[in-house]
């Protein structure tokens, strides 16, 4: 066979690339062309999941913080008028307070000597502290009002478990109640329109007032002045954000109060002189007009 010489350059012209494959090195191993290595999962990156893990143990202890706090306020307070607080244990006498704080004060809400149920029944407290966290976790009202909301919810959650058991609203939790609010509300108020403190006034204070005025009026048919104290933090809340969530929340209270008693009229479980407690209605009707309407 002839060999041929390569051809000879031509001037001017660039000589093309030299496309033939190199062969492969001594021991190497191809892979072919469409082989493709998986993707491996996206995992979770670790500051994102210790900083869940903060937010979940910070919960915890802030629950275990505050509700000896709130079964403490709710303990001193379910007597009927005219009597002391309670300080103790009805079965035994043993006191209970923040220096003798376990059991009575914890979820099981035992004497610890005479094992005897003391105050709101067992974890009632805790569970409503937990729900109220998770509701403002994940669908709190927006802006400056919202710290009003929980100081709101912190003096709110026992006076209503003082209600239910004995039917009074004390003054020693809706006064602190209605006045922290206020405060609160004036504070987000320098960073906010005036109009929101303006309404947050005037619903405060016209609810407090129409409250009281079916209590002097009607006696006990109308409201009680529990409730119109307990008014003065509900208006101010709801008037914040505008009056169509005032009315909304007002609607929502008395709905719920109005199913209640026809199911109890209904079930015989009641009848058309049975008071109830109407401090229930005006926590959940305003803790869900804010979630919703905001």
């Amino acid at each position: 066979m002839a060999l041929t010489d390569p051809p000879a350059a031509v001037p001017g012209r660039e000589d093309p690339p030299d496309r033939s494959l190199a062969p492969p090195p001594s021991g190497a191993v191809t892979k072919p062309a469409s082989q493709t290595t998986p993707a491996l999962p996206r995992e979770r990156p670790a500051g994102l999941a210790s900083a869940l893990g903060r937010t979940r143990v910070s919960t915890v202890f802030a629950i275990l913080a505050i509700s000896p706090l709130m079964r403490l306020a709710a303990l001193r307070y379910a007597v009927p008028p005219g009597l002391p607080s309670r300080t103790g244990c009805d079965a035994c006498g043993a006191p209970v307070g923040l220096t003798h704080p376990w059991p009575a004060l914890g979820p099981a809400a035992r004497c610890g000597h005479c094992r005897a149920r003391v105050g709101p029944p067992p974890a009632t407290v805790e569970l409503a502290v937990l729900a109220a966290a998770v509701l403002l976790a994940l669908a709190g009202p927006p802006g400056g009002a919202l710290p009003a909301l929980i100081w709101w919810l912190g003096w709110t959650i026992p006076a209503i478990l003082v209600d239910l058991a004995v039917h009074r609203l004390p003054d020693r939790l809706t006064v602190p109640a209605a006045a922290g609010t206020w405060l609160l509300l004036g504070v987000a108020a320098l960073d906010a329109d005036p109009e929101h403190w303006l309404r947050a006034v005037i619903g405060g204070a016209g609810l407090a007032f129409f409250f009281a005025s079916t209590a002097v009026l009607l006696g006990r048919r109308g409201f009680g002045l529990g409730d119109a104290k307990l008014a003065l933090s509900v208006g101010a809340l709801l008037g914040w954000y505008g009056w169509p969530v005032l009315l909304f929340g007002l609607v929502l209270t008395f709905g719920l109060s109005a199913l209640v008693s026809l199911g109890l009229l209904a079930t015989r479980r009641a009848n058309w002189s049975t008071h109830l407690p109407f401090g229930p209605f005006l926590l959940i009707g305003t803790t869900a007009a804010l979630l919703l309407a905001t």
